[in-house]
């Protein structure tokens, strides 16, 4: 064999594009800030993927070279992503609004699971009370909701952090 270690290079590839589109379905917007769910979610991923990634091997070398993929395979990604828009498109969440002049965005809060007090509590966070208020609303790539006031004098734009993703839509 020309390459021993191209079954880990091959596996680790494979794995890395699976987490990717796997991350990209489930959407999670909110790895900003990460539960206890979430956390042992990754673990048992890491854990579930190791094997497919080195079979066999159980060497240092073999988990060297898997951990070399990965980071080289990201880079080349992120380079990919930034360069060419198509792959950026295809890979990155982009922000959505929720408010736009003081309008809600029922459709966009449905889909990304966003509800009414974490909406009206992302407001208080920031000083702001009715909806007719915020100029602009954002759920931003990071999972932070962006909000910019109506209130032309004091024009700031403020950042809350979601805890989670899981809450419904009853209130609205």
């Amino acid at each position: 064999m020309a390459f021993p270690y191209l079954d880990i290079v091959l596996r680790s590839i494979a794995v890395y594009f699976f987490m990717t589109i796997a991350l990209r379905i489930f959407g999670k917007k909110e790895l900003s800030q990460l539960n206890t769910a979430d956390v042992i979610l990754i673990l048992l991923i890491s854990n579930s993927v190791q094997n497919a990634m080195v079979g066999p091997d159980t060497s240092l070398t073999g988990g060297l070279i898997a951990a070399l993929v990965l980071f080289i395979i990201n880079f080349i990604i992120k380079k990919l992503t930034h360069k060419y828009k198509v792959f950026g498109d295809l890979l990155l969440d982009k922000p959505e609004i929720l408010i736009h002049d003081g309008k809600l965005d029922f459709k966009a809060l449905s889909k990304l699971d966003i509800s009414h007090d974490e909406l009206k509590e992302a407001m208080r966070e920031h000083g702001i009370e009715f909806f007719k208020n915020v100029k602009l609303a954002m759920l931003e790539i990071d999972g932070t909701i962006s909000i910019i006031s109506e209130d032309e004098k004091n024009l700031k734009q403020t950042h809350y952090k979601r805890k989670h993703n899981r809450k419904n839509l009853q209130n609205f």
